[in-house]
């Protein structure tokens, strides 16, 4: 086991990149960090963590090792223009400016994260608040950290980036202001008991990964989730063949409204 004080090490390692090590589980992420120092031929937290203030090629391979990679900031770039132009106002005229609203299956923030920043052209940041849920506890630590690749961050809108993003080596961390207004929770979709009375839902490119009758059992519930009038924002890779029995309309091929 590579010696030295790890605590210490995640406080080096927040002054140095401003980020925070104790959102990982620590047994995890020490047995990766651990591998990563003895690559480097390095035996302790102290001499690596000089070595990453020293050397810009070992500190972008610390980064690039905990960035995530996983999903995207704003995919499908013209269904969230089309969620700022048109479904935002219509549901703030619905229901008022502190919306509610569940991005489902959340993985990595990305998607919850883009709410937030989308939602903030419309009503104060003050009023907005995300609940985030996803099964595997991983990627929502992940998640807390808000580490992102270029690759992750490549749809986020320029004044957004600007604004609300500082890069760490080769990748990009979203602001705390921006965290803040979310709230990561472990959710099974198949299991545990759904949010009621959601102005909008978000869940997108996950249920491929369901069987047919997993699927229908969760966009039924989704539909008892949300208030009439309520949003469903799914995926490119998804549709909801007998969308009408649920008590949906469809509104476009990503949007479907609860009418019943």
């Amino acid at each position: 086991m590579v010696q030295g004080d790890y605590e210490e090490f995640k406080k080096a390692i927040f002054s140095l990149a401003k980020v925070n090590l104790s959102a990982y589980k620590e047994k995890q992420m020490r047995r990766r960090i651990d591998s990563l120092i003895e690559k480097r031929g390095c035996n302790n937290y102290p001499d690596y963590a000089k070595m990453l203030k020293s050397d810009k090629e070992a500190f972008n391979e610390f980064i690039n090792f905990i960035t995530i990679n996983v999903s995207e900031f704003y995919r499908n770039p013209e269904e969230w223009n089309n969620l700022d132009k048109t479904y935002y106002p219509e549901l703030i005229k619905k229901f008022g400016e502190k919306l509610k609203i569940w991005s489902a299956a959340c993985s990595t923030g990305d998607e919850p994260y883009s709410l937030v920043m989308s939602l903030s052209k419309h009503v104060p940041l003050s009023k907005i608040s995300i609940y985030a849920t996803d099964f595997d506890t991983t990627v929502m630590e992940k998640a807390k950290v808000g580490l992102y690749n270029a690759k992750s961050v490549a749809g986020v809108p320029k004044e957004m980036k600007d604004k609300y993003f500082e890069t760490v080596g080769p990748s990009f961390k979203i602001s705390d202001e921006i965290k803040r207004h979310v709230t990561f929770t472990k959710h099974d979709l198949m299991k545990d008991t759904y949010q009621t009375n959601c102005d909008m839902i978000v869940c997108r490119n996950v249920l491929i990964y369901f069987t047919e009758e997993a699927k229908d059992e969760v966009f039924r519930k989704f539909a008892k989730s949300l208030k009439k009038g309520g949003l469903l924002f799914i995926g490119s890779t998804e549709q909801i063949m007998n969308y009408k029995d649920m008590g949906y309309a469809r509104r476009s091929s990503f949007f479907y409204e609860r009418v019943e």
